[in-house]
């Protein structure tokens, strides 16, 4: 996902560098995220030096080599601000590997093979979501990374929402699954043409 926005807001409070951006971000958006990569960073940060999205300043140390310190542009406010005043799709739309899992053990027909599938996923997403209520019972002392931890429990109970609603259409009747249409034949290319 990229994070160039994120990382222009927080050079939007104040000048920074590398790892002292690595460690704001990481303390804004919480444990969910996981940890920043360094060299993904300071990728971003070349990337928005290039676009003239951010300037950059060397700056020297006694014991240390130079530092380079970033700040944001007004080119870079403008992308901000443009960015926080669009709506934001999901980047990857609703390709998820749980949809062709789920996909697959149907096309089995087995009962007992979706319902391992169902299982296993389900038994994952309620770890994932013990997980995130106890990183929330850490973490009250900051209000946004609590709602962020928040949202994230949001879409893991979606998930298990959706293992219900999979398992209820697919497992409620033995007739069901028997009745998936196998799959079809790609039609003959027609004549003349080449087959791709």
């Amino acid at each position: 996902m990229p994070i160039q926005h994120a990382v222009l807001a927080l050079l939007a409070d104040g000048p920074g560098y590398g790892y002292e951006l690595k460690g704001a971000f990481e303390a804004a958006v919480g444990p969910q995220w996981g940890p920043l990569n360094i060299g993904h960073l300071y990728q971003v940060l070349d990337r928005l030096s290039r676009d003239g999205q951010v300037s950059s300043t060397r700056v020297s140390q006694a014991v240390k080599p130079d530092r380079v310190v970033y700040a944001i542009t007004e080119a870079g406010r403008a992308e901000l601000a443009g960015w926080l005043d669009s709506p934001s799709p999901r980047t990857s739309g609703f390709r998820d590997d749980v949809f062709l899992k789920i996909m697959a053990a149907a096309h089995t027909r087995d009962a007992d093979t979706v319902r391992h599938v169902l299982s296993g996923q389900r038994a994952f997403l309620l770890r994932e979501l013990r997980n995130l209520e106890q990183l929330r019972r850490e973490r009250t002392g900051d209000l946004v990374v609590s709602l962020l931890l928040a949202a994230a429990a949001r879409h893991v109970g979606a998930d298990l929402a959706f293992l219900d609603d999979v398992e209820e259409a697919l497992l409620h009747d033995a007739a069901v699954l028997a009745a998936l249409p196998a799959r079809r034949e790609a039609p003959a290319p027609a004549a003349g043409r080449a087959a791709a």
